[in-house]
């Protein structure tokens, strides 16, 4: 299977999962699912009507013109399946994710890059942090554009690269939902040899030659 197209369904799956959870939830209306999930209204507007579709999601008419949701049987169900598949594939990325994040900074020590800055905010950054302690690498920032927060995993959180203050050697990549944009941006600011990227995001960046672990 073509790994973007393996991302984009994994991506779509969370968001099913925490759509049926907000509803089970007691989420009453697509505003508040929207807050729950942090995505945008006409996004939650396309999820529901596919879930209703699937008879997922039932929906009924309340008072002022609103509408309320619920979870049928068969959205219950959906529910626990992909709760279940989460947790499996959260646990399997961790182990590969804990693998690749130590393979990158050996390789980045290997060039003299010990200072590197974490391109994305994601569960793949924090993985990414608590390896840093193991290897040696030093952690300046996170660099992502769409971040509110200025901090995450006790790491400083900045909205670009040109608001970076400290000295770093390295861009390693951890953003799991735009890797390639992320990927092509840090090498026309910084060139190839100062961008790398865990394998498991399959992106075409230089792996790790001649270090043994």
């Amino acid at each position: 299977m073509d790994r973007a197209l393996s991302n984009d369904s994994s991506e779509d799956e969370r968001i099913v999962l925490n759509l049926l959870s907000s509803v089970d939830g007691g989420a009453q209306s697509q505003r508040r699912i929207a807050e729950d999930l942090g995505i945008a209204l006409g996004l939650v507007n396309a999820y529901l009507r596919r879930c209703i579709k699937k008879g997922l999601v039932k929906v009924s008419q309340a008072p002022a013109r609103r509408y309320a949701y619920y979870l049928t049987p068969q959205g219950f169900a959906e529910k626990s399946r992909l709760t279940v598949e989460y947790l499996s594939y959260s646990f399997s990325f961790f182990r590969q994710a804990k693998a690749d994040c130590a393979s990158v900074f050996d390789l980045a020590k290997v060039r003299g890059l010990q200072r590197v800055v974490l391109s994305g905010k994601s569960d793949l950054a924090e993985i990414a942090i608590l390896s840093a302690v193991d290897s040696g690498v030093s952690i300046v920032a996170i660099v992502d554009e769409g971040a509110e927060e200025k901090a995450f995993a006790g790491t400083q959180v900045v909205s670009g690269y040109d608001r970076l203050s400290a000295p770093f050697g390295a861009v390693i990549i951890t953003d799991v939902v735009n890797a390639r944009r992320a990927f092509d941006e840090a090498v026309r600011l910084y060139g190839s040899d100062r961008v790398l990227a865990p394998k498991l995001l399959g992106l075409n960046g230089p792996e790790p030659r001649g270090v043994e672990r």
